[in-house]
């Protein structure tokens, strides 16, 4: 450690608790050195070093015997200070009474002549001690899940936002139950609307999880990978993390909307494992989406205005909102929206709720509120294909913000 000045400031009381500190870490074996003014408890130091202007070195050596060397007899070592300040020519008399002394012999000629020997020595060169990836993982995902455990707020706002969002839906739609009925105009573009809700949660649930979390860390993360930080390890810690909170995510939200709506009863698998499964991967897709956004951005403040250009397109590309067609259908691909409200939809069977056109008494077509779309058929290829769209997204994220990250070693 290099410390400048590290107790100025500081009343009596906690000037010593510092050195006490640092003479503790010195004592396990680590470096410390620092710059100071402050004297009184000097004497805890190893070795002192007193420089006189322009860079002479007056003394080298033990506090004590600092003392001796500047004749020094009321034990102050402030008495050092004005000496050292008589004068040019009294300076430099100083210097040189040091390095014709035998403390300059005994910690420093003798100190370096011993360091010479040793390099003529030949011996095997130090190998860098590396710990296994499973233990750098264990200590990591420790030490990360310390870390959201005790910020309270942010973890209680992450688990809670979503789920109070989808409870407020509950008294938007008022007695209606969306995602059952016979074939009705309104309720199935109130369905898909109340499918995109939760869509949304998810996303910005997941977004606002990870945004921050590699960018906060960079010049952590920079300075451990010098002593071998494992890269799968670390990025291991933060998916081991954030997959634990995405599932306590996922029971919150579920929970919500099986208690404020009434179910559906899909033909191939229940509603309860379908939408937890479907919340799930949204929430990890876009988790995995904020991790790539986090190691592009330099700072926490890009990450936050990167938030509101990431959702847009989400919402503009759902087809939800808008009809998706030529160039846009191709876009939306991209979308995670896209295949989370197709999962639902296919859950809950959309296309079901779409009443056949009906024919007006004047010949004309009473139009429907949006024709039934691949995207929601009620059947398990279309369900795999949605839930295997967001694995790939997932993949694909994960594999670049690991070459994000490793870039960073050569930058």
């Amino acid at each position: 450690f290099f410390l400048d000045e590290p107790t100025s400031g500081l009343d009596p009381g906690l000037d010593k608790k510092m050195m006490q500190l640092l003479r503790k870490l010195a004592n396990q074996g680590r470096t410390v050195i620092l710059v100071t003014h402050a004297t009184a408890n000097i004497t805890m130091c190893d070795r002192i070093v007193f420089m006189g202007r322009g860079g002479r070195l007056c003394y080298f050596g033990p506090p004590r015997e600092a003392l001796d060397f500047f004749d020094v007899k009321t034990g102050d070592f402030a008495d050092i200070y004005n000496e050292l300040e008589t004068g040019d020519i009294n300076l430099q008399s100083w210097a040189e009474k040091f390095n014709k002394s035998p403390y300059n012999q005994r910690y420093i000629v003798n100190h370096f002549s011993r360091g010479k020997a040793n390099a003529n020595t030949p011996s095997a060169p130090s190998v860098p001690k590396t710990q296994s990836f499973v233990k750098q993982l264990v200590l990591l995902a420790q030490r990360y899940f310390q870390l959201i455990s005790r910020d309270l707020v942010n973890l209680t706002l992450a688990l809670l936002t979503a789920p109070i969002g989808i409870s407020l839906l509950r008294l938007a739609v008022r007695d209606k139950d969306p995602l059952i009925g016979a074939p009705d105009a309104t309720l199935a573009p109130l369905a898909l609307r109340v499918l995109f809700v939760f869509t949304c949660a998810a996303i910005w649930v997941g977004l606002a999880t990870s945004l921050q979390e590699i960018v906060k860390e960079s010049a952590i993360y920079l300075r451990e990978r010098l002593v071998n930080l494992g890269l799968f390890a670390y990025l291991g810690s933060k998916i081991f993390i954030l997959s634990g909170l995405a599932v306590l995510q996922t029971l919150l939200m579920v929970g919500v909307i099986l208690i404020a709506f009434k179910s559906p009863e899909p033909s191939f698998i229940s509603w309860q494992m379908g939408a937890s499964i479907t919340t799930f991967l949204t929430l990890m897709s876009c988790i995995s989406l904020g991790l790539v956004v986090s190691a592009i951005v330099k700072n926490s403040s890009q990450a936050n205005s990167a938030l509101p250009l990431l959702l847009l397109p989400q919402i503009i590309f759902s087809g939800v909102l808008f009809k998706m067609e030529g160039a846009a259908s191709k876009f939306s691909w991209l979308m995670l929206s896209r295949w989370s409200v197709g999962a639902y939809g296919s859950l809950v069977n959309v296309n079901g709720m779409v009443p056949v056109p009906t024919t007006l008494p004047d010949g004309s077509t009473l139009p429907q509120p949006f024709e039934p779309t691949p995207v929601y058929d009620p059947t398990w290829e279309n369900l795999g294909l949605n839930w295997g769209i967001l694995c790939v997204h997932i993949l694909v994220y994960l594999m670049l913000t690991l070459w994000l990250q490793k870039r960073k070693d050569i930058l």
